[in-house]
């Protein structure tokens, strides 16, 4: 006889046992059952079911005993029958239990799974940039992805494990007590057997599962640089594709190796609890057989507690790890509140305004006011388990900007120059919003930027950077990302606009052209040109230009370049520049150095004066008709 409940709680061994040690505030409780609280009704139908299919798979044995000693041994063919009749519609009834408990199950579950994935994403959306540039990719995709599988399994396959395991052992203890208390006992005293064994197996398969997720991690960082452009494109240029097979080979190797011994844990531990419960049938068939003969118990009774054991052995093993499944689903929810608990440097006021109401009647004027601004330290923007360190570094980041005022009147240009680090990067993220100054105001249309709405920042604003991202996707969806509902006539102009249509028109299939991860399908200089038409096809206000050609070639830049006076054509710019030509087209030109503000003027202005600037001149224009950016 088998042990059929025991395989499916061998998932309990496969947890790290560490975490039943970790301790749980009263507050995290009540905020992981304030996710539960829209399935409350469910969750009830849920239990109520599990528990009705537990009480009718304890009832099943007791019919056997009776079956035989009240039909067969006694010979009553209708008792036979009956009996027969009433067990196959309890199998059915509780094959009709388990799909509906299993309905409701994937109710909960999957709704939990869309709630917090939700929150979360949304969360992580709002967060500043600076949290972008610390935290690790592949960590926040755990939090979305195996945190949040494993916090629902707390409302899910954990709460039907307690429950079910729970009452199976009250059913079947309180039924095998009142058929022989004796053998009831002699079975209690067999479970160290089981339990003891079972807990050490528990340990050792954590301590390999957790091993194999290590090493299959590290195998699949592997494929993830090697299989995304640019890092093929580096292996394609200095790789050796043997040494690339032979590392990879070895990698897996070990996958492997850590597999195999995984696998041999576990059919011992298999294997061992079905010996043990193959023996602790076979005592139970001796004695409880001896006891028949003698007419102490009736064959039923002696069939029908075999049939207990097998119920009552696998539960109570489950049981004694029930710590470990629970605690296991509870810090994953831990984990997830970790993210949500972690504010947002960069927030809309609840009273927020919309800017585009301002910008109506007062112009898209752009101007810093006494700003001065740090970039935030680990512990204010991030978490260390996002980095994959122990503590988060205690930093603390000097000023990038000190006392920077200057305004760009509405439908002007100003150019930034300077060496680089002199903050014209930073005074662009503060202009988008993606930090907020530490001292003073960035204002649009005479608002200070902290008291607009996110939205009507992102419409008046747009900015072009030296680095054109685009999704892999087509043309005209990279393009829709900035304006969702504009329409292919729309988005052509907006080519036209870029100087790039007829490039796209050539492409097979126009602008459903798919452009590949990042857009490396494309050449820099086209990527930007899109970028360029995404910005025009938005139509803010307020351009910002990042260095949108400080990668080009010559060819590539004087499209880009013409694009660009489109683009700038009536609107308020801030470019931080390399160009002479963009230099001297500037309405005013304002020199950064170590972060202030150290000269103002047109190009023949600050030449006359000397300075920075001069020397920028001097030792950039001259040479290369570029100015340091």
């Amino acid at each position: 006889m088998s042990m059929t409940t025991g395989s499916p709680n061998m998932r309990s061994f496969a947890k790290d046992r560490t975490v039943a040690d970790h301790k749980l505030t009263r507050d995290t409780l009540r905020r992981i059952l304030r996710f539960a609280r829209p399935y409350r009704g469910r969750l009830a139908i849920f239990v109520a079911l599990i528990a009705v299919e537990a009480a009718a798979g304890a009832v099943t044995p007791l019919l056997f005993k009776n079956l035989i000693d009240d039909g067969i041994t006694a010979g009553n063919t209708q008792v036979v029958l009956t009996i027969a009749a009433v067990v196959a519609v309890l199998a059915i009834v509780s094959a009709g239990l388990s799909v509906a408990d299993r309905w409701v199950s994937a109710q909960v579950g999957e709704g939990l799974i869309q709630d917090l994935r939700t929150e979360v994403f949304d969360h992580v959306q709002r967060m500043p940039l600076a949290f972008f540039s610390r935290a690790k990719t592949g960590a926040l995709v755990q939090r979305l992805n195996g945190d949040v599988l494993g916090a629902q399994q707390a409302f899910t396959s954990t709460l039907q494990n307690v429950v079910s395991n729970s009452l199976t052992i009250v059913f079947v203890l309180a039924a095998m007590l009142s058929m022989s208390w004796q053998l009831t006992l002699l079975s209690l005293v067999l479970l160290p057997a089981f339990i003891f064994p079972a807990r050490w197996f528990g340990k050792k398969i954590a301590a390999i599962t957790r091993e194999s997720y290590a090493l299959n991690a590290d195998a699949a960082q592997i494929m993830n640089e090697r299989f995304n452009v640019a890092g093929a494109h580096l292996v394609k240029i200095f790789g050796d594709p043997q040494r690339e097979s032979q590392s990879y080979a070895e990698q897996v190797g070990r996958v492997r190796d850590i597999g195999v011994k995984r696998a041999l844990y576990s059919t011992w531990f298999r294997v061992g609890l079905t010996t043990l419960a193959s023996v602790a049938v076979a005592i139970v068939y001796g004695l409880g057989g001896v006891m028949a003969i003698r007419g102490q118990l009736t064959v039923g009774v002696v069939v029908a507690l075999t049939a207990y054991l097998g119920r009552l052995y696998g539960p109570l093993t489950a049981m004694s790890n029930v710590q470990v499944d629970v605690m296991t689903a509870l810090v994953s929810f831990e984990r997830v509140l970790e993210v949500l608990d972690l504010e947002p440097t960069v927030a809309e006021k609840p009273d927020a305004t919309d800017l585009r109401a301002a910008k109506e009647k007062h112009g898209a004027t752009v101007e810093l006011d006494a700003v001065s601004f740090r970039y935030p330290g680990a512990d204010e923007v991030s978490l260390a388990s996002l980095e994959s360190v122990a503590t988060l570094q205690g930093e603390v980041h000097r000023n990038t900007l000190d006392d920077v005022s200057f305004t760009v009147p509405a439908g002007h240009m100003v150019a930034l120059v300077g060496h680089s680090g002199a903050g014209k990067t930073t005074i662009s993220q503060l202009v988008t919003r993606m930090y907020d100054p530490t001292q003073g105001a960035v204002r649009i249309a005479g608002t200070d930027l902290r008291d607009v709405t996110q939205a009507s920042l992102r419409a008046t604003v747009g900015v072009v950077s030296q680095e054109a991202h685009l999704f892999h996707d087509t043309i005209a969806e990279n393009l829709r990302y900035a304006r969702p509902d504009a329409t292919d006539a729309q988005i052509e102009r907006a080519l036209e606009q870029a100087h790039i249509a007829d490039l796209v028109a050539s492409l097979p299939d126009g602008i459903h052209t798919v452009v590949g991860d990042r857009g490396y399908r494309l050449s820099g200089g086209e990527r930007q040109r899109l970028a360029i038409a995404r910005m025009l096809l938005k139509a803010p206000d307020v351009v910002i230009l990042d260095e949108a050609t400080a990668h080009l070639d010559s060819g590539s830049e004087a499209a880009v370049q013409a694009a660009l006076d489109e683009a700038l054509t009536g609107r308020t710019s801030i470019v931080i520049a390399h160009r002479l030509s963009t230099v001297r087209k500037a309405d005013s030109i304002v020199v950064l150095s170590d972060g202030r503000v150290v000269d103002q003027g047109t190009h023949a202005q600050l030449l006359a004066r000397g300075g920075v600037y001069a020397e920028l001149y001097r030792t950039q224009f001259e040479s290369g008709a570029t100015v340091a950016a």
